[in-house]
């Protein structure tokens, strides 16, 4: 009978991480190579074909047979071309063979990625190179080495390259900044983040039978099934056999991976769940939640079931996030966001939270835009997601002491209390020293922030980007105001620098509830900005303060950022498209059919009583038929519609005139079109549905 491994044992069983390294490579390669990894150098050839050698033995062992540069494209997801270690020899025998050269430096093709203008159609040469901080790993018979992608004149085409550069940044700022204070043993800093991933699984055969799933991954159409997550039954319950299986198995997978995944549970909605792995450092966690949704999608296949990362795949229930939880550690371990019992006597915790209070004050449009994409669009500001208004929550604890430093009075807070459950056998709970605030975008909660507003199917790398970067900014402000000073001067320099920066940032504090309109209402009175969709937020993404911003610590090219001003803005014209498509497609050929075809027969059933109960008539199906006429005629003209306005979408060259196009003119004939669809199928019996109606996709899964 076969072993089976605990957790401990395959956890990391397919990754070549520090622990292999160190029993398989020399000493003074091992050396060598964790010097680049902490101090962010490159390795030179002679160490790299050192590395590569013993990275292909232990990879055959693993059953590998192929290598490939795995790379994250600005598609928003990653990209692979597998190459063979086998290399024959004249007698006919292979050898197995993995140099140096072949492990940092990979030739993808350039053009046939988005590139924003930076790559011409002929000019084909790309590079990919090894990044050593995030470890190799064997998948599916290859042997997978995490790369930055680049043009052959060296501008950047993935997410990872500016996310690396973000973080030194950060680093380099926040190190200046530590040692300012006093703390010199402090070299580097590095950004941390866990990324809670919601998903939906619905049944294969059913996701299958409709073409919205399977070309846009949400549904276009679809009459509200009798039951939704009104009952409050679903969140934290009860795990069904078929999802608790995926689960496991899930798990299991991404442990062999090394990925730390630690939490899962049922979501608010039908359906819904999530997935959460404790923190890493943000490259790795960023690959690891790339890795983690193509995992997802494999692993339900294996079960009959397909997982939905979209956003917004159903309407009328809550759609999909992606919670990133971010923080900063030292090399000494200490957390610098974490406050300690008294955070009122924590100046170097009250300058690193004010520095990104303030930074997401004055980047709050290009964190917006961070997680800005046309299904993100769907899914904030309704009540389910953060406001496209972007806030600061701290709780009421952080927000008495900001404000005793604001006003200059002293603090007067109690501190963490006890909480008395009432029954002798269930321990006193020490309180936290604020509370959750679920509607806010940015919201402290202990010793991070949480950031709640990117999307379930996004790359983290954009939101970690803009963030790392503005905080950066923000703390070489304050250090440059604060050079040259020391001891109390020094205290009472930053002090008063902090109440300076709080009065000017302090509107982006909010505690109250996220998604009324008096909260709407009341960040127009504070300045804050509500960009509700891609095509209004855009244009801020190019402002001078933000190239400023991105040139000025090294993390984007002014060229970098036009390119990805124009990517984002293509895709999100071409995903509406698609969609505007596949809708026509669905009403045309499929939904109409199975209207007539159920008006045909209830017609013959009204003729047919009338034949036999002349007094009676066929009052019922009369009226069932009127209503489906009339909807008909609706729908071919909203059909006509969306046809023709698609066409002049299609013929627009401005990338931001035809995403507004796509916003304000294909949306709404699409919304449109949906609603009368959806009125006509609650009409129609499900067997001329050419498609699974919503209750059998949110409820077929056991």
């Amino acid at each position: 009978m076969e072993k089976t491994l605990s957790v401990s044992e395959m956890y990391g069983m397919y990754v070549f991480n520090d622990r292999v390294m160190r029993e398989r490579l020399p000493k003074n390669i091992y050396k060598e190579v964790r010097s680049a990894i902490r101090n962010g150098t490159h390795l030179e050839l002679d160490v790299a074909n050192s590395v590569a050698a013993v990275m292909k033995e232990w990879a055959l062992e693993l059953g590998a047979t192929h290598f490939t540069h795995w790379f994250q494209p600005m598609t928003g997801l990653t990209a692979e071309k597998h190459d063979g270690f086998l290399s024959p020899e004249p007698d006919g025998s292979v050898i197995m063979e993995f140099s140096g050269k072949e492990l940092t430096k990979g030739e993808p093709d350039a053009s046939s990625f988005p590139s924003g203008g930076l790559r011409a159609t002929f000019e084909a040469r790309g590079y990919t190179a090894w990044d050593p901080s995030s470890p190799a790993f064997v998948k599916d018979g290859s042997l997978y080495i995490p790369t930055a992608f680049c043009a052959y004149t060296g501008e950047a085409l993935d997410k990872k390259t500016p996310l690396l550069r973000s973080m030194e940044a950060l680093s380099s700022e926040a190190v200046a900044m530590l040692k300012l204070l006093g703390y010199d043993d402090v070299d580097r800093v590095t950004a941390t983040i866990g990324s809670e991933q919601e998903y939906f699984l619905i049944d294969k055969d059913l996701h299958r039978k409709r073409k919205d799933l399977l070309y846009t991954g949400r549904t276009l159409f679809g009459a509200p099934a009798p039951k939704g997550q009104e009952m409050e039954d679903h969140y934290f319950g009860v795990l069904k056999p078929r999802v608790a299986a995926y689960m496991h198995d899930l798990e299991t997978e991404l442990w062999k991976l090394g990925v730390p995944v630690k939490t899962k549970h049922n979501e608010v909605a039908p359906s819904q769940h999530e997935l959460a792995p404790v923190y890493e450092t943000a490259n790795i966690a960023v690959d690891h939640n790339q890795l983690t949704m193509e995992v997802m999608k494999k692993v339900a296949d294996r079960h009959n079931l397909a997982c939905l990362l979209h956003e917004k795949p159903f309407e009328g229930i809550n759609g999909s996030g992606k919670h990133n939880n971010w923080s900063l550690q030292t090399n000494t371990g200490v957390n610098l966001l974490d406050p300690g019992k008294h955070p009122e006597e924590n100046d170097r915790f009250l300058a690193f939270l004010v520095a990104v209070i303030a930074a997401v004050d004055d980047y709050a449009d290009i964190l917006r835009l961070s997680v800005a994409t046309a299904a993100n669009d769907h899914r904030l500001g309704g009540n389910e997601a953060p406001p496209a208004i972007v806030s600061v929550f701290v709780g009421d604890e952080l927000t008495a002491v900001l404000k005793s430093i604001q006003e200059g009075t002293p603090f007067t807070g109690k501190g963490r209390t006890h909480m008395e459950m009432g029954a002798a056998v269930l321990a006193d709970i020490t309180k936290d020293n604020t509370d959750r605030n679920r509607t806010s975008p940015f919201a402290f909660t202990g010793n991070k922030f949480e950031f709640r507003m990117p999307g379930s199917s996004l790359s983290v790398a954009n939101a970690n980007i803009v963030l790392n970067t503005a905080v950066a900014e923000i703390l070489r402000r304050m250090r440059t105001e604060l050079e040259g000073k020391k001891g109390v001067e020094l205290r009472d320099s930053l002090h008063v620098l902090l109440q300076k920066m709080l009065r000017k940032h302090g509107r982006i504090l909010f505690s109250g509830n996220g998604y009324t309109e008096e909260w709407v209402q009341e960040a127009a009175r504070r300045g804050l900005d509500n960009l509700k969709s891609v095509p209004e937020a855009m244009p801020r993404w190019i402002s001078k303060k933000n190239i400023d911003l991105f040139t000025g610590h090294g993390v984007l090219t002014q060229e970098e950022i036009f390119s990805r001003y124009d990517i984002l803005l293509e895709n999100y014209s071409k995903e509406i498209h698609i969609e505007s498509l596949t809708m026509q497609e669905m009403i045309r050929k499929d939904f109409l059919s199975g209207v007539v075809a159920y008006m045909s027969d209830l017609s013959a059933e009204a003729l047919r009583k009338k034949q036999l109960l002349p007094q009676a008539g066929s009052r019922m199906e009369e009226s069932i038929l009127l209503r489906l006429d009339e909807a008909s005629g609706k729908m071919m003209k909203l059909l006509e519609k969306l046809e023709e306005d698609t066409r002049e979408a299609e013929k627009m060259d401005d990338v931001l005139a035809s995403a507004g196009y796509y916003e304000k003119v294909i949306l709404r004939d699409m919304e449109s079109l949906r609603s009368v669809a959806d009125a006509a199928e609650a009409l129609i019996p499900e067997k001329y549905l050419p498609y699974p109606t919503y209750g059998a996709l949110l409820f077929s899964v056991r």
